[in-house]
């Protein structure tokens, strides 16, 4: 049934020219049973199963509604193990160097007197709060959640494209992806071996507990809650499926008050100190005295709470300094100062614009290059240059011009591509993925995360607001390859 495409010039996660690869085989052969209308059927189920769970995102100032069903695939990426096993070294890798960095920059500065980082990229830095120097987190962590967005170019190299270490969202679509996979393709499961999501609620919890404030007793059990911006907000199915998995309370801020610098939960048995907030609102919203004071999604005197060592606030304030597109550049020399390692996935090339002579080389190439503005997320104020019009380069280069320090330039990748179902038909989308590593006392990388699919056919944005959609992210174990094929089981090469 599957009438495929060749690879071509990109780099295919499952196709090499017209054949499955080798941990493609057994997946290609199953989904090859099919009939298309069988396909078609299994389709509508996923997507209906999406619609009754009420599984959304939002999509600010759409036409036809606000809240729409991620579009889900049903091709997964498939990731073998050693392959994977280089990827969590890596996040890992990524993940603590970027927290060695949080830690300084917010008291001894060491890697801007040793001259690493230039001072005014950090003090300029609009997520830089000086309201959080010296102040002391939970064991000088501050990065809960990670999320860190890799793609492979046209030789399957992966290369790490984003740090988001703010408010990472999607974790709620790794879990929902799967089960509705289990549910709609239950023969998939049934043969492969394919890690497991089951423990890593609990891994998240024990590290989200582990943020004890400093003043809290170490015989007390800390309380914890999630606090929301409310329903309206783009990520909100993910706060309260977040908060369901982890049994802590949804909260918004109008629900907490602060006195005597601790922080309460208002109930209706009275006032209840809580210990921990996973915060999914941003940094200037969280407490209008220090921050926008016009804000009505936080909690007055919050600050002052977190500074008296009352209340962790996770993740911690000011960690946008870090994920900011033109200090993502420094990452592998972080990994190199405080960790003294060579990194393990590289970066890709990126031009500071506020740099005279890489502006003037970046605006005579622009039709090769990919623009994006620092501060933007989700796609948003984003040049392609390849498929940018003359008046879009244009107004770019005005843009570049009025405010450089905006901006950042880096080489067209030829993104990695994968088969999509859509439309009763196959077709090649071009993909990223979305690694999730938690951090407690330790790191844990969860396995998979969320591979995002530009479903547009011929589009390079793979964000849900521009038309992306999502699919199920398979890591293979290990075992399972160095299978012999006197197995009794289905290998994942297809043999029996």
């Amino acid at each position: 049934m599957m009438n495929l495409y060749e690879s071509g010039l990109f780099f295919d996660e499952m196709l090499d020219g017209k054949q499955p690869k080798p941990h493609y085989r057994s997946f290609y052969q199953k989904l090859n049973a099919f009939s298309k209308a069988q396909l078609d059927e299994k389709y509508q189920q996923a997507q209906s199963s999406f619609l009754r769970q009420g599984i959304t995102f939002t999509v600010y100032g759409a036409q036809g509604g606000t809240e729409r069903t991620m579009p889900f695939d049903f091709v997964p990426i498939i990731i073998p193990y050693k392959q994977w096993e280089m990827i969590e070294a890596g996040v890992k890798q990524r993940v603590q160097a970027l927290n060695c960095f949080l830690q300084d920059i917010y008291d001894k500065q060491t890697i801007i007197n040793d001259g690493l980082i230039p001072r005014q990229l950090i003090e300029n830095n609009p997520y830089y709060y000086y309201q959080m120097l010296g102040v002391k987190v939970p064991f000088d962590n501050h990065i809960f959640i990670a999320g860190i967005d890799l793609i492979r170019d046209e030789h399957g190299t992966y290369f790490v494209l984003e740090d988001n270490l703010r408010n990472p969202s999607g974790i709620s679509y790794v879990f929902q992806n799967r089960y509705v996979m289990k549910e709609v393709y239950p023969e998939f499961f049934s043969k492969h071996a394919i890690q497991s999501l089951d423990k890593q609620m609990a891994y998240m919890k024990k590290a989200l507990l582990a943020h004890r404030p400093r003043c809290l007793p170490p015989d007390a059990e800390p309380r914890a809650v999630l606090l929301t911006a409310g329903m309206y907000n783009s990520a909100y199915y993910d706060h309260v499926f977040l908060a369901q998995q982890l049994n802590i309370q949804l909260v918004e801020g109008r629900d907490l008050v602060v006195q005597n610098d601790k922080v309460y939960k208002k109930t209706i048995y009275g006032l209840e100190q809580i210990d921990i907030i996973y915060r999914r609102i941003d940094d200037d919203f969280l407490d209008p005295i220090v921050f926008r004071e016009d804000s009505l999604l936080g909690v007055p005197h919050i600050i002052a709470a977190y500074k008296a060592g009352n209340i962790a606030i996770l993740n911690a304030i000011g960690n946008g300094v870090a994920d900011d597109k033109a200090m993502y550049a420094y990452v592998p020399d972080m990994i190199r100062y405080y960790l003294k390692e060579e990194p393990i996935l590289q970066n890709v090339t990126t031009y500071h614009l506020s740099d005279d002579s890489q502006r003037t080389w970046v605006l005579a190439h622009m039709k090769e290059l990919v623009i994006k503005n620092v501060s933007a997320s989700g796609g948003y104020d984003m040049l392609i240059g390849p498929h940018a019009s003359e008046d879009e380069i244009a107004r770019f280069k005005q843009k570049i011009n009025e405010k450089p320090s905006q901006y950042i330039a880096q080489p067209t990748i030829k993104l990695s591509r994968a088969p999509a179902f859509q439309n009763s038909r196959f077709y090649p989308c071009h993909v990223d993925l979305r690694v999730y590593a938690m951090k407690g006392e330790d790191i844990n990388v969860l396995p998979g995360g969320l591979s995002r699919v530009a479903l547009k056919e011929g589009s390079l944005v793979v964000n849900s607001s521009q038309g992306g959609g999502a699919k199920d992210t398979w890591i293979l174990k290990e075992e399972w390859q160095h299978a012999k094929p006197s197995s009794r089981r289905t290998l994942l090469d297809g043999k029996i």
